[in-house]
């Protein structure tokens, strides 16, 4: 009897394990000098066919995604996160309308920074991951994205 209890928890702890193991979202970052002060950072999500992330839009249901930038010397931030715009549909498991994205996904976040110098645009977002019949836990990541220096205009 004790070695049937211990298969069944040693299944469940595996099980658990591979589940942690899912990752169907890819994250990748860059930046985009505009002007000598002026820059945009971009947030990548490459997502798994059949999964989703959410939108910044709170609504009642799944957690949003939400970025998050520390106060820097190096750079100030011109607006809030912009997203394209989300596919929006009702889901039986919130019993609400939610708007997330598919396939891919890029935030841009516009920077102002000091003319002719480099800087490195930190923070961290929270995000949330669902396919038809389930979702993840929510995961939180940090990002550092370079931002080159551009001379100024003569």
């Amino acid at each position: 009897m004790k070695k049937i209890i211990l298969f069944i928890a040693l299944l469940g702890i595996g099980s658990g394990a591979f589940a942690q193991l899912e990752n169907p979202v890819t994250w990748t970052y860059g930046s985009k000098r505009l002007s000598a002060t002026e820059a945009v950072v971009f947030i990548k999500a490459t997502i798994d066919e059949g999964w989703h992330i959410y939108s910044q839009k709170k609504v009642v249901g799944p957690n949003p995604t939400t970025f998050t930038f520390p106060a820097s010397k190096a750079y100030t931030l011109v607006g809030t996160t912009i997203e394209p715009k989300p596919i929006t549909k009702y889901e039986k498991a919130f019993k609400t309308n939610v708007s997330y994205f598919e396939n891919e996904v890029v935030f841009q976040q516009k920077v102002k920074v000091k003319a002719g110098t480099a800087a490195v645009v930190k923070g961290s977002f929270e995000y949330m991951t669902c396919n038809d019949t389930t979702c993840l836990p929510p995961d939180e990541l940090n990002f550092s994205i370079a931002v080159p220096a551009k001379p100024a205009a003569k």
